[in-house]
């Protein structure tokens, strides 16, 4: 699936390596004409963080393992050789990393720790193409006012956790707890517009 919502990308076509919608859209947002590349998950847990690994390097190293994933995955398939873009994104709470949910009853756990502090999104990007390998990362301050019962209860209900790092999405019902943020609205989302574009400058 190749899409672009500009006449003429200025970059040469990508793959990028990730289902997330938010992802393919906000490429469609900026006109980067890419293929979502659609690499079986590996077996086990997904992404788990190392012992004693710190949270902001853990999301760099998951971002990079995608990327390399995706690398490995287009040589078996023997598919065109294009440049690669993935992402990953943690929320981060006190040093900790807040994954995604494994049901409504974790859901509430997360949000929460998450209420009426201040937390961490760190989303890490990685662009490989051919024998080079770019990276970048956007950090953002997120300020979440103290979540009542009766609202956590109807975002539960909502469904809208399910599949989310932290539980939620900044760009759905969960804005609701967000009072401010301090960085890039696009990072939280799962990819920084600034850093995307510059990295992808490397390709010219």
């Amino acid at each position: 699936m190749k899409t672009n919502s500009l006449n003429h990308s200025p970059f040469p076509t990508i793959y990028l390596a990730s289902a997330s919608p938010r992802r393919h859209e906000i490429l469609n947002q900026i006109g980067i004409t890419h293929e979502v590349l659609k690499v079986p998950s590996p077996p086990g847990e997904d992404e788990p963080q190392h012992e004693g690994e710190r949270a902001e390097i853990y999301v760099q190293r998951t971002a990079l393992e995608k990327a390399q994933r995706a690398q490995q995955f287009i040589q078996t398939q023997e598919m065109w050789v294009r440049p690669i873009l993935a992402a990953d994104t943690a929320v981060i709470l006190d040093g900790q990393v807040l994954g995604k949910p494994n049901d409504a009853f974790d859901a509430t756990k997360i949000l929460s720790k998450l209420s009426n502090k201040v937390h961490e999104v760190h989303t890490a990007i990685v662009l490989s193409y051919r024998d080079k390998v770019y990276t970048d990362v956007s950090i953002t301050k997120v300020y979440m006012r103290a979540i009542t019962m009766g609202d956590l209860q109807m975002y539960i209900e909502s469904g809208e956790y399910e599949g989310k790092a932290g539980a939620y999405g900044i760009q759905g019902l969960a804005s609701i707890f967000i009072e401010k943020i301090e960085g890039s609205y696009s990072g939280v989302m799962g990819l920084p517009i600034f850093e995307t574009w510059r990295l992808l400058k490397n390709l010219h």
